[in-house]
């Protein structure tokens, strides 16, 4: 697994073909929270939205050839402009947007590792890396955590490292018991995790661990990738996440070269209810091997 599988997400999502086919649809999941997701096609990551008198605060912003249907949703919801764009991670199906929300007169919030990735490495492109655009960089950035105090909310923005990628940030907006994931879950999905971006199987469990010991049985989650969530679906991808790591690790130390792990197809069980278009099941395999590779190396 490289980055060859997210830029191949977010270039096939951008074309004009498949842009035109999609729209957004906005859940209230709280007062003055929503939750905007694409439907009709790969929209990018799902949306968080905050809005009141004190301003409007978006959570991930797509892609750049879906700005103005993104920003006809916020309107269907708000007459105001968006304050703050909090980006959860590095990829571009979630920071796409953030060269027009910058131009728009949004501040973009973000972890550290954010910012110094987009400089180094610059943004995916129909013609390969490209450098970032000024516009497109975080302009705030937090090393730990940090926490908006908005609209009667209390939403406390913290770091997850080397889970998804390096540069993951969950917002737990505490007071409304809802929390934001980004790709730190794929809700009934099996999940991308980007070690090519500083992601690891084990720090993407020890997150979503994380996230679960924030949650209780009314908790409503915003996944990064699915339908709106609640604590038994993190449960649910934890165990999952757990087990495949287990197989794959036996099947390791019993001295099985990776194509021998491949045929033996240890997430069998899974196939019918997690995989899908991109992380089928063997995508998903290779990845947990890769993860139990490096770290036995």
């Amino acid at each position: 697994m490289n980055k060859s599988l997210i830029s191949l997400i977010t270039l096939l999502a951008c074309t004009p073909l498949a842009a035109q086919d999609i729209s957004f649809k906005s859940t209230p999941v709280a007062e003055g929270l929503f939750m905007i997701e694409g439907v009709g096609g790969f929209a990018g990551g799902n949306l968080g939205l905050s809005i009141g008198e004190d301003g409007v605060v978006l959570i991930d912003d797509s892609m750049a050839p879906l700005n103005e249907k993104m920003m006809a949703a916020i309107a269907e919801v708000t007459d105001q402009s968006v304050d703050y764009v909090i980006n959860t991670h590095i990829h571009g199906d979630h920071t796409g947007g953030n060269v027009a929300m910058h131009k728009h007169g949004a501040t973009i919030v973000a972890h550290e590792n954010i910012r110094k990735r987009l400089l180094e490495d610059g943004i995916a492109t129909q013609n390969g890396q490209t450098e970032a655009p000024v516009e497109s960089l975080p302009q705030v950035t937090f090393t730990d955590a940090m926490t908006f105090h908005l609209n009667g909310s209390e939403a406390h923005v913290f770091h997850l490292p080397n889970a998804h990628t390096d540069g993951d940030g969950a917002i737990h907006f505490r007071n409304l018991n809802v929390i934001h994931t980004g790709d730190l879950m794929f809700n009934g999905l099996f999940p991308f995790i980007d070690m090519d971006s500083g992601g690891s199987v084990k720090g993407y469990i020890a997150a979503q661990e994380q996230l679960l010991a924030l949650s209780d049985a009314n908790t409503v989650i915003i996944p990064g990738h699915g339908p709106l969530a609640k604590a038994k679906d993190l449960r649910a991808s934890i165990s999952m996440l757990k087990d495949a790591l287990t197989q794959v690790s036996v099947l390791v130390e019993e001295g099985l070269s990776d194509d021998e792990i491949i045929e033996a197809n240890p997430l069998a069980d899974y196939d019918s209810d997690w995989s899908w278009g991109f992380i089928n099941t063997e995508r998903m395999t290779r990845q947990i091997l890769r993860g139990v590779r490096s770290e036995s190396s």
